[in-house]
């Protein structure tokens, strides 16, 4: 008898029992990598290598990875390869570590069927990021593959977010970013497989994020190079039990070195941050 997959909020459950609350991003550019990965080897060998040995030197300190997809689209075939090659290495020798592809999709019902094929079956990842804005009834392919994460933008890290996200909408006249966390926790999440996206660049609008979705995951990207503060975002981001927390971190994480020691200088800014996240939690 086949057993049934484990889900990806049990996975990270998990991770977060074990105090495990760093997602690193895993969002290589070619030209940014050490001349020790690129030497000899063909981009598609590079990126490859460049993000398995992060994952090696990090697996113990995480609770998720999250490739973007665009940094691997960049390359065409060959990073297309890439990706696949860095998720099966992933998730064949660090089984217990969810992978969170970062696409952003969105489309028609019909058209969202082969983003859940490429995303979930193709690449095998346990988490996908879409945008709320064609509704439930659009995202019902995502949201009824019960196993698999369906996290969704609600108030985004960048700059100019607040330009729709911040409207005040509806009868309360509350942001949209408010009425897509109701909609989500409240009418969404019938499988228990849905997360939103909040940015730790805005600490005040997590907080009312999560004071309206109780325990529901928040992905909460803004750390490091955007200069989200640590302690605002777990004060404000953390649930009941002081968990449900994927915070992202990646430039800061990745590109922690240059030479020839970069994935050790990955595991060191891994670890600072795990050990500053969780100085911070109730």
């Amino acid at each position: 008898m086949v057993s049934e997959p484990e889900s990806f909020v049990s996975l990270l459950e998990r991770r977060w029992q074990q105090g495990h609350f760093v997602c690193v991003g895993l969002d290589p550019e070619y030209d940014r990598l050490p001349a020790v990965v690129k030497e000899g080897r063909t981009p598609e060998a590079a990126l490859t290598l460049f993000a398995c040995s992060i994952i090696d030197a990090t697996a113990d300190l995480v609770c998720a990875y999250k490739p973007n997809s665009a940094f691997y689209e960049a390359y065409g075939d060959a990073g297309i390869r890439a990706l696949k090659q860095i998720v099966s290495y992933s998730k064949s020798k660090y089984p217990e570590i969810p992978i969170i592809l970062d696409a952003k999709r969105a489309d028609i019902g019909n058209t969202n069927l082969g983003y859940v094929s490429s995303s979930f079956d193709f690449l095998q990842a346990d988490a996908i990021t879409v945008h709320p804005y064609l509704g439930k009834e659009a995202m019902a392919p995502f949201l009824s593959r019960k196993d698999k994460g369906v996290i969704v933008l609600a108030k985004t890290s960048n700059p100019g977010s607040g330009e729709f996200q911040d409207l005040l909408v509806g009868e309360t006249r509350e942001p949209l970013y408010l009425t897509v966390a109701r909609n989500v926790a409240h009418h969404w999440n019938n499988n228990g497989n849905c997360a939103l996206v909040v940015g730790a660049t805005y600490p005040a609008e997590l907080q009312r994020v999560r004071e309206l979705v109780g325990d529901l995951p928040l992905l909460i990207p803004g750390i490091g190079a955007q200069g989200g503060d640590v302690e605002a975002t777990v004060k404000a981001g953390q649930d009941s039990r002081g968990w449900g927390m994927i915070i992202n971190s990646s430039r800061g994480i990745i590109y922690a070195s240059k030479g020839f020691d970069f994935a050790q200088a990955a595991r060191t800014a891994t670890m600072a941050l795990s050990t500053e996240i969780n100085s911070y939690r109730s």
